[in-house]
């Protein structure tokens, strides 16, 4: 069964500790994890949410606007291949 789950990708190490410290305060279960290698640029970490959160998450990110996001992803893990990234919101100034 395929495991499926969202994460927000930022620049900044700093920028995904202050959002996980956010979504925490607004009880959005959440995690600090390795970015996946498909998004190429980053600081190394992301911070995952269950998808059933995602409008919750993007919400929380429009309120606190915080820098440096790349993005929002969908992330489908199935056996042990790389998993499969899908965008689910990236900021309209972004720049890959």
């Amino acid at each position: 069964m395929p495991e499926i789950f969202g994460i927000a990708a930022f620049r900044s190490r700093q920028q995904v500790l202050r959002f996980e410290s956010a979504l925490k305060r607004a009880g959005v279960r959440v995690q600090v994890v390795s970015t996946p290698r498909d998004v190429a640029v980053g600081c190394g970490l992301s911070v995952r949410f269950d998808m059933q959160d995602a409008d919750r998450v993007v919400g929380a990110y429009r309120q606190t606007s915080p820098s440096n996001l790349i993005g929002f992803y969908q992330v489908t893990r199935t056996g042990n291949g790389r998993p499969d990234l899908q965008p689910i919101f990236q900021p309209r100034n972004f720049r890959a």
